[in-house]
Parts: C-alpha cells; structure tokens; sequence
C-alpha cells in the first residue's frame, strides 16, 4: 500500500471567482468530503509554502507574470478573458498554488504519493496568455523545475476533460517531457487534435488521444491500455506528473463523457503503477478540472483510495464510436513509437 499526502490550503478559497464554475469551494467540498470518510485518518496533511514569483518564469514571460500581478495588485481584479477571474488575492493564491504543487516534489524524499488539492488550476495556461480558468501552469512549471535538477525524462499525463494547451505548447519543441493528454473532442479550447504531435526536436513527444463525447471508463482503460501504457514503458520517465481533471464525470456541467469514480480509480492505479516500474514511485497529481461539487469529492476519494491501497475495481464497457477515435490515434503514433 502506498503512503499518500494532500497538499492544500484554506487560502485557496481567496481566489474569489465568485459566481464561476471554477469555484472557492471546490476544494473544501473535497476535504470536508474526505474528512467524513475513513480515508482521511490514512492521508498525510501538508500546507504548501508560497512559489518564488521567479518560479513562474520557467515556464512563462515575464509580461505574463507582471499582467496577473497588476490585475490583483493594482487593479483589486479583474477579468483577464472572457471566462478567468483575476481577483485581488489571486497573484498570492496562484503562487500558492504552484507552490503546492513544487513541495510536492520534495514529498518523493519522504516515500509519500502527493497530490496537490490546488486552485486556481493550470493546464491552459500557456507561455504568455493566462485562459480557460487558469494563471499559471503549476504542472508545466514542475516539470521544467525536474529538468533543472537533473532529471532528463518527464512524463506529464493529462486526463482533464479539455485538452492542455498551455502544457503542450510549453514542451511542444523538446523530448524531455512527454506529454499525454486524454480529452474529449471536440471541446474548449479546440487543441489536441491526435495528429499534433509535437515539432522540431518535440516530435513524437506529444501524444493526444481525443475521446468522443459520451465515452465511458471502458474507453479510457482501453486508451491506458492502447497508447498510454506502452508508450511510457518505451519512454522510462523518470518522473510522472499527472493533471488531473474531473470533468469528464458524467455529473460535470462543463463536459459531456460518462465516467465514474470507478474510471478514475482505475487509471490513477495505472499512473501509480508506471511511477513504480520507471521512477521509484515518483508521481505527483496537481488538480485541474470539475465543476460538479460532490461528483468531484467523490472522485478524488476514488482516486485516493486506489492509490492508497493500490487496487481499484474491474471496469468493463467501451462506446463504439471511442473505440475508433483510440484507433485513429494508435494509427498517429505508430510512426513515433513501436506499438
């Protein structure tokens, strides 16, 4: 069994989106869930400390991090696109969050699984341009973090319902981080087609697996089983970040997919089990997506859980229309990868 943490903070809730789907209770809806629960006697508490604003700039420009500093800080807040809030705590907050998920790194060192419970979340973020909810790109940003210490392989995997555009176009020109993305299609923002598959020296090294709407756990095993899976055994990580996302929940009001807690379980289990053959165990989830309160806290107990007592339940089910789609891109990465 594995031991976990919950990296998280009340603070959170001071990045005010107000009426917003991404919402301040979206992480005490997860921990007051979790706390009613055996689980939560099982998990290790940490409060993160607060990212370098330098930090930032591995990933971003530095007229990015300025632009979010003077919306909070000069301005009390505002809108920075037509669907993300900046308020006026928010520049402390998304430090905060990035934060959490860099002491995460450090949790490896204790034998501890981490998963950084942060808002707001990342994966759009991109280089220059703050959107679809999110500031900063706290997974990105500890991915390049992993390269300045040494390591020469990351491999970050998405499952957030919308496609990380932001992580993507942070590493689309390098092989030292792999990126994978499993997301519906079509949907916000309209990336992750499964022919983008990285440029330059990156080819190869971005492998997107589009899902119709409507797919099911089923469906995502068989993309794990397919494409994910072996496609990390070739690339032996040396690290496994993992964004992960709940909005592919059929009770999501942002997504349109039918998985359950079961579907998460199963390929948090998998994502564990990569850490453990490649990485010695190191992996970090960092919260992106979900937007259905209890669907959400329910969701993390599920993810929790499997990796806690490293077992999940069987799923069964695929959709037709998935199943061809995950053809599709295995067709895609056959010119890359020998599977």
């Amino acid at each position: 069994m594995a031991d976990i943490a919950i990296v998280w903070d009340e603070r959170y809730a001071e990045h005010d989106t107000g009426e917003h789907p991404e919402s301040p209770e979206r992480i005490s809806a997860i921990v007051d869930h979790l706390r009613a629960t055996d689980l939560w006697s099982r998990l290790q508490e940490i409060k993160p400390t607060m990212a370098e604003p330098a930090e930032v700039l591995r990933v971003h420009t530095r007229g990015h991090l300025e632009r979010i500093r003077r919306a909070a800080e000069v301005r009390g807040g505002e809108w920075v696109d037509s669907d993300t809030y900046v308020s006026a705590q928010s520049f402390e907050v998304a430090l905060l969050a990035l934060g959490g998920v860099l002491d995460s790194l450090e949790l490896w060192f204790e034998g501890l699984v981490p998963f950084a419970l942060v808002r707001p979340p990342g994966h759009h973020a991109t280089p220059d341009r703050a959107m679809g909810f999110c500031l900063f790109n706290n997974v990105a940003i500890a991915a390049r973090k992993l390269l300045s210490l040494g390591y020469e392989r990351v491999a970050i995997i998405d499952w957030d319902a919308h496609h990380g555009n932001g992580t993507q176009a942070a590493f689309l020109a390098e092989r030292e981080v792999l990126y994978v993305s499993l997301h519906q299609w079509p949907l916000f923002p309209g990336t992750g087609a499964a022919d983008e598959c990285g440029v330059g020296d990156g080819e190869g090294f971005t492998v997107n697996i589009p899902l119709p709407p409507g797919s099911v756990d089923g469906d995502f095993t068989r993309a794990f089983a397919t494409l994910v899976e072996p496609i990390v055994d070739l690339y032996k990580p040396q690290a496994i970040l993992v964004s992960a996302g709940f909005d592919t929940h059929a009770r999501d009001p942002l997504g349109s997919m039918r998985m359950t807690e079961s579907g998460y379980a199963d390929m948090a289990l998998r994502c564990l089990r990569l850490a453990q053959q490649h990485a010695d165990g190191r992996m970090v989830l960092a919260l992106e997506g979900g937007y259905d309160l209890p669907a959400l806290a329910r969701s993390v107990e599920a993810t929790l859980r499997a990796l806690a007592d490293e077992q999940a339940p069987e799923i069964s089910g695929a959709t037709p229309q998935a199943q061809e789609m995950i053809q599709r891109a295995l067709t895609v990465q056959r010119q890359y990868w020998q599977i």
